[in-house]
């Protein structure tokens, strides 16, 4: 299944997105991996779209290159979402995701994801969500699959994420 899941990725196009999986393997092998350790988690945690400095790099949604191998550019999203849960003892059963799952912006900048972006993502966000409960990280990913919702880390939000997760958690 993850194979033939993130080959699907590789191959699609999401509107204007950089999509960081159709030209490089070692992301394909990374994402692979991930979803296959992550295969029976019952939480998928839902964000908006891959950062310039996260995911677009490490290919592992919400994770930075440096949060992987110790080196490479860190992202503050990544390093405080992967802090929490840490904290909360739950990173290994939590399986992380984007609404849009490929890089809207450029080498150096994120921008929005379009209306279109976000429809164009919705297949993999569905197959992803089968059999597991759903919460939205921020309100990009709330207003597209509704549902619980938690503040997003990004500007400021990090205590409000960590509120939020841990009582959604409850």
């Amino acid at each position: 299944m993850e194979t033939s899941f993130v080959e699907r990725l590789a191959a699609a196009r999401i509107g204007e997105t950089f999509n960081q999986y159709a030209g490089s393997q070692l992301r394909r092998d990374r994402l692979t991996a991930y979803l296959a350790e992550r295969r029976e988690t019952r939480l998928l945690l839902v964000a908006e779209a891959p950062g310039y400095r996260g995911t677009r790099i490490s290919g592992i949604p919400l994770t930075s290159e440096r949060q992987l191998t110790g080196t490479g550019p860190a992202e503050a999203t990544a390093t405080i979402v992967q802090a929490v849960l840490a904290e909360l003892g739950i990173q290994s059963e939590v399986l992380l995701w984007n609404v849009v799952p490929t890089h809207p912006g450029t080498e150096s900048s994120n921008r929005p994801p379009t209306r279109v972006e976000i429809e164009a993502g919705a297949p993999f966000l569905a197959q992803l969500s089968e059999g597991r409960r759903v919460i939205a990280i921020g309100r990009v990913a709330q207003a597209r699959i509704g549902g619980p919702y938690v503040r997003h880390p990004s500007r400021g939000g990090a205590a409000a994420f960590r509120a939020g997760l841990a009582a959604a958690l409850g």
